[in-house]
């Protein structure tokens, strides 16, 4: 149900922010920046969420997580300038973050490796509903009622999660020591953002070229690399260093960096190829998404109940990846003019592909890691995911607003205007702010739009390389068998060996007999124990 709230609130607004950055007076900066800026909260807060799922009550974590989120999609559903949309967007991103990391350590604590294959397909199952609902739901809405109301349809959905999560959820308590990494959060935020603002504004509000320029990546790399060597210094680092040295989880990590980029990339800029480049309007733009969204439910569940029955991970995961290169050099060939039997296909591959590797790189993560890690591990794949599909989309972002500008640019050369409309349509695309493509003179229309569908096309080579190395480091995964046991089980255990050897240490002398063993429930338990 959270997750559900999460996507949906999410996805209900895709179709339209053509038509919000429009409104808004935004250009395609502020269009990127808009999803980067929810990404880059995502992307900082999810390994805080997953280290403090360690320490603290994991099923407050969550109410709050969900909390935080559903009351900065309400409050932005009133913005009147991009600014403040950007500005909600951030406090949005940390509520997702919390979702992200918490309902998959919620699943891992209360059901093993083997079965959770299928618990995992239909939270992406859920995921993929609600994916197909959004935009479906946000278009009509938009073209109903005006764009404002989308950020409210959440709302009585997350009301309704609350309460379900309240009556239902019983996990396990932590109650170590709460130590906040707040110098390495306060490192990695500035490390990335500085590296986001350099990529996006590059070329345009400064030259790559110049005292700006070296300043920001210069001390982005210093906060990075401070960022790092904080990590190996204090007691509860955001990002266990010592993760690295296990074969499973870094190679997951860099197969997440390609899934990352691949998934926010299709989200951010599908919308913008069937509204920018094909006119199509906020409602028609939902419809046109769901051979994506099939495709990735399909497989989602469908592997992951392959998954649960047989045990075998592996090849579902290398064949997923493979799809997913095949899918993303298939959506760099796209034009305005594409069939558009064609671009179904390319996004049911894509999706399939998707659906298959994504919440998998989080299963076989967590059943190679310690269950005392096990929050940090899972936050941390999500969190490179996370930062891969922030700085991917700024890039593609990047290289779309260019694109776009030298194909108008160039179209427009020897182009003469016949009527006033055409007149006011160019003086419009000279402001650089994003055309409302329906209401262009036919002329102008199709111009713009062959810009559009060229620069998606060339903004997704960017994803090309990065899907052929995730390809090569899911071949490389070890193949451990899935484990049979909860993370859950696996603490009670770890506690009670503990319990014992403290015990029987205590007694000083060898012995054989029974010890009593209080849970964290307050229940009761006798085991035998022998031994000193």
């Amino acid at each position: 149900m959270g997750m559900f709230v999460a996507v949906l609130s999410g996805t209900v607004v895709s179709t339209s922010l053509p038509r919000i950055i429009a409104d808004l007076g935004g250009d395609q900066a502020g269009y990127t920046w808009v999803i980067t800026a929810s990404l880059l909260a995502t992307a900082v807060s999810t390994p805080i969420w997953g280290k403090l799922s360690d320490l603290l009550d994991r099923k407050l974590l969550l109410q709050l997580s969900l909390g935080i989120f559903v009351l900065a999609t309400a409050v932005a559903g009133f913005a009147q300038d991009t600014a403040t949309l950007i500005a909600l967007r951030v406090v949005q991103g940390i509520g997702v973050g919390g979702l992200t990391s918490l309902v998959f350590v919620a699943v891992a604590l209360i059901i093993s490796p083997r079965e959770r294959g299928k618990y995992m397909g239909i939270v992406g199952g859920v995921m993929a509903v609600a994916t197909i609902g959004g935009p479906l739901l946000g278009g009509v809405i938009t073209d109903a009622f005006g764009w404002r109301a989308n950020f409210f349809i959440g709302v009585p959905f997350a009301v309704l999660a609350l309460i379900i999560i309240q009556r239902t959820l019983h996990l396990p308590r932590s109650y170590r020591k709460v130590r906040i990494d707040y110098l390495g959060a306060a490192l990695l935020a500035l490390g990335v953002s500085l590296l986001l603002i350099w990529v996006s504004m590059g070329g345009t509000q400064f030259e790559w070229d110049s005292m700006m320029s070296y300043l920001l990546i210069g001390v982005s790399v210093v906060s990075l690399l401070a960022f790092v060597l904080v990590e190996f210094m204090v007691a509860e680092p955001i990002v266990p260093m010592s993760l690295f040295k296990n074969r499973t989880f870094t190679l997951s990590v860099i197969a997440s960096i390609a899934v990352g980029v691949a998934m926010f990339a299709t989200s951010v800029f599908l919308a913008q190829y069937f509204q920018l480049a094909r006119g199509a309007n906020p409602t028609q733009s939902g419809l046109m998404t769901i051979p994506m969204v099939i495709g990735q439910m399909g497989a989602s569940i469908l592997i992951g109940q392959f998954i649960s029955r047989f045990g075998a991970w592996k090849r579902w995961m290398v064949l997923g990846s493979v799809m997913i290169l095949a899918g993303v050099s298939l959506m760099a060939t796209l034009a305005y003019d594409t069939d558009f039997l064609l671009v179904s296909a390319y996004m049911v591959l894509l999706g399939a592909g998707l659906g298959m590797v994504m919440q998998n790189l989080t299963l076989v993560v967590q059943n190679d890691t310690p269950p005392e890690q096990l929050g940090a591990a899972s936050s941390n794949v999500s969190f490179f995911r996370s930062v891969a599909g922030a700085i991917g989309v700024t890039v593609m972002g990047s290289i779309l607003a260019s694109q776009v500008t030298t194909h108008i640019t160039s179209s427009l050369k020897d182009f003469v205007p016949s009527s006033p409309a055409e007149v006011t349509a160019l003086k419009e695309l000279a402001t650089g702010t994003l055309p409302n493509v329906s209401s262009l003179p036919d002329a102008v229309r199709v111009i713009v739009e062959s810009a559009y569908g060229a620069g998606i096309a060339d903004a997704f080579l960017v994803a090309v390389p990065l899907a052929l190395v995730s390809l090569i480091a899911v071949i490389f995964l070890p193949n451990k068998p899935l484990s049979t046991k909860t993370a859950a089980q696996t603490i009670t255990e770890s506690a009670e060996s503990s319990a014992i050897d403290q015990a029987e240490a205590e007694v000083g002398a060898t012995t054989t007999g029974t010890i009593t063993l209080v849970n964290a429930d307050g229940t009761e338990r006798v085991t035998s124990a022998s031994g000193r």
